[in-house]
């Protein structure tokens, strides 16, 4: 083989069974929504779980060998001994495949449904025999949006594989698919997609931290159980624990936590049940009621072991009005207006006398103006409550993109088993950790959650392996706190790290060899680019492409048209507003905190080229054309309009950003008031202007995609150039 020269591995990688599993149930989906179509899949996964692990037990039966000799494979209570779920014939999987391409099926009862009929009913029967599934499993398979040959290709789809069978179960099949699932539809909902499902890096994250090995587990907004699913998990991963403490192996890993929880959504509360009745653990703690933690709380007497939740952020609609005079404020009454500290203090409430809360929360609560929040963190502070505090990466979450941190709170900082700490708090910053799964979305490593973990264990072990990191870790007295005003925020606390001065040749040399050449490409492209810019320069005026031949006066309205596209479910993008001075700009660089409401769902999406003005300000030239995103969202109050396919999005929007045009846009805003003066779209649309023919435009689209081609290939020959520069420079930096 000649020396350098690699060969390529033709194998093609095979992608795991949920991700094969998901790309077929996706494309059966056709138009019908996400939050719809969640529950079709999982009701269906379900069903086949429980199905297969009946047919398993079944067989045994049948055959009546030792232990089974003499049974009643038909008797419900057989099944129940063995914990698992009877399936009467309607609703065993066989039933469902074989009539899952017919259009008529006639009941027992005599009723002729379709295939959605038909599931349905299976449901019914299933939670007629088993009361702990009663109105939990779906019931929306005869709706009539929901398209019969594709939930005909579902069921064959879902047929394909195993998921209740012994085999299956060992491996964690139907558990992997179940989860995998639950968080591409959380992906697909975006925002919504929030209010269901942490990610699964975060959830393990917060479980090696707090380590549930045996005790009472509490999530009071548990979404669809993940937090319970991951601490299960957690314990069967760390048997070896149960044998230095000589507890032996003879009791059931899920025997060893018993798990609470509550769910104010109940579509999501079913999600729970069925996720958790899929991997065998006990749901019967888990309640459901439309009030909510705040209002009715379903465990008010419980004292945790282990808090593990993720509650939504800022809530400002949770009745905080209606619990001024509530027990659970110890610390001081919450603002109605965000729920954040409701929950810090409802968590501490349900803390046992040694128990320990891992949860997640916005990063506003680390340290927010309020002066409500400043006391209450302070008062929470000087209680020597506050353990340990992570701050982690942005792009984490589905519900917002905003960066969230870890709060870690405990009851005892005496207690056994660990070193005393009292007074102490550990700040890790962990924003900079992060692994990208694509442009919108982060992820923590296996590597990053072990590295935060293990900092945090070392740092509580009596053994005293904890050291101060700059740039990540640093443990703080509660006088420094005091110090810098009860601010929580780790990279107040932390060093910042310099930049590391070990030599990498290899990284130079591939460097260099990888942007060397294209930078050649680059260059070629930039000078024959620049050449037709400066051929066009030398033509006569009447010939060259730098100006219009024939001008035409046109109304706006045949020029754009009006979006009303709005975001919906979709996962939230950068939010945009429109100044009369800067224009169009990123919300969150022009303002220090979230000005948009929680619920962006009704927001206007907004394209590269779209034309965006704010109706109360158009007059003093609130106008601009989106460059600076592909895609964002702008408040439902601005106008968003399109530009039409035959005209040239540079030239209207220059045109329409004209300070010339400012007359006529303060000649349509309405209102005696100056600053609220209101141009409506209809007048707008009406405006006359005028602009090149469209045969001038072309025109100058030839000469424009020259220079920006020109502008692209320079853009990236900086950019290489620059990577070469920090690449060298960091070497020179101590």
């Amino acid at each position: 083989m000649p020396k350098g020269k690699k060969v390529k591995d033709k194998t093609k990688k095979q992608e795991p069974i949920e991700a094969t599993l998901w790309q077929a149930a996706d494309k059966l989906r056709k138009n019908m929504d996400a939050a719809e179509y969640k529950h079709i899949v999982l009701g269906l996964i379900f069903l086949k779980y429980i199905s297969d692990a009946f047919e398993d037990l079944h067989t045994k039966l049948i055959n009546a060998k030792e232990e089974y000799e003499g049974a009643d494979p038909e008797d419900p209570n057989e099944y129940i001994a063995e914990k698992v779920f009877f399936v009467p014939p309607v609703a065993r999987w066989k039933s469902i495949s074989d009539n899952g391409k017919k259009t008529e099926i006639l009941l027992a009862n005599g009723k002729k449904v379709d295939i959605g009929g038909y599931v349905d009913e299976a449901m019914e029967a299933i939670e007629r025999l088993n009361p702990s599934l009663k109105g939990v499993l779906p019931k929306v398979y005869a709706r009539q949006n929901l398209d019969r040959a594709s939930l005909g290709g579902l069921i064959d789809l879902i047929g394909t594989i195993a998921l209740g069978s012994e085999e299956a179960k060992s491996k964690d099949v139907l558990g992997q698919v179940y989860e995998y699932f639950l968080g591409q539809f959380a992906l697909a909902e975006g925002k919504k997609g929030g209010q269901f499902y942490t990610p699964r890096s975060v959830v393990r994250l917060l479980v090696e931290m707090l380590e549930p090995y045996e005790g009472r587990v509490f999530d009071p907004c548990c979404g669809s159980g993940g937090m319970f699913i991951q601490s299960e998990k957690f314990i069967k991963s760390h048997q070896d624990h149960y044998k230095k403490k000589g507890n032996g192996l003879s009791l059931n890993p899920l025997d060893r936590i018993s798990i609470y929880g509550q769910e104010s959504n109940q579509t999501t509360w079913r999600l729970a049940k069925m996720n958790l009745a899929i991997r065998g653990i006990d749901s019967s703690n888990i309640k459901w009621n439309n009030e909510g933690s705040f209002l009715n709380d379903a465990h008010k007497d419980l004292k945790a072991d282990f808090i593990i939740a993720n509650p939504p952020f800022n809530d400002s609609d949770w009745s905080g009005e209606l619990l001024k005079d509530d027990a659970r404020w110890k610390y001081g009454v919450p603002s109605s207006g965000n729920a954040n500290f409701a929950w810090i203090q409802h968590f501490i409430y349900h803390l046992s006398p040694s128990g320990i809360a891992g949860f997640v929360m916005s990063n506003s609560a680390l340290s927010s103006e309020s002066i409500i929040e400043t006391e209450i963190r302070k008062a929470i502070i000087e209680s020597d409550l506050v353990d340990c505090i992570v701050t982690l990466p942005d792009k984490l979450f589905y519900s917002t993109p905003v960066p969230a941190s870890l709060w870690f709170l405990v009851r005892n900082k005496l207690s056994s088993g660990f070193r005393k700490r009292e007074n102490e708090t550990l700040f890790i910053d962990a924003s900079h950790l992060k692994e990208a799964i694509d442009r919108t979305t982060n992820t923590l490593s296996e590597e990053i959650i072990r590295l935060v973990a293990n900092t945090y264990h070392d740092w509580k072990a009596e053994n005293k392996l904890f050291k101060d990191k700059r740039g990540f870790c640093r443990s703080i007295t509660i006088d420094n706190i005091r110090e810098n005003g009860y601010e929580l925020f780790p990279a107040k606390y932390i060093e910042i790290d310099a930049v590391s001065s070990s030599f990498d040749r290899t990284e130079i040399d591939e460097l260099l060899n990888n942007n060397l050449s294209t930078n050649k490409k680059l260059l070629s492209q930039v000078n024959a680019s620049s050449s037709e810019i400066y051929h066009q320069l030398k033509l006569p005026v009447s010939q060259s492409l730098f100006a219009p031949i024939k001008w035409i006066k046109i109304p706006l309205s045949d020029v754009l048209s009006i979006s009303e596209e709005r975001l919906g479910n979709n996962q939230e993008p950068e939010i945009l507003t429109c100044t009369e001075k800067a224009g169009l700009i990123l919300q969150r660089e022009r303002f220090a905190k979230r000005i948009a409401t929680e619920d962006t769902s009704k927001y206007k999406i907004v394209r590269k080229t779209d034309i965006v003005y704010n109706p109360y300000l158009l007059w003093a030239g609130a106008i601009d054309q989106c460059w600076i995103v592909d895609v964002g969202i702008t408040s439902p109050a601005y106008e968003v309009l399109r530009i039409k396919r035959e005209y040239d999005p540079t030239i209207i929007g220059r045109i329409l950003k004209n300070q010339n045009l400012l007359k006529m846009y303060n000649g349509i805003s309405v209102g005696a008031i100056q600053r609220r003066r209101r141009a409506p779209v209809e007048k707008f649309l009406s405006l006359t202007i005028k602009i090149p023919s469209v045969e001038d435009q072309q025109r100058f689209q030839s000469l424009t995609r020259y220079i920006q081609e020109e502008m692209f290939s320079l853009r990236k020959l900086n950019e290489n150039l620059t990577e070469i520069l920090v690449t060298i420079c960091k070497n020179w930096m101590a």
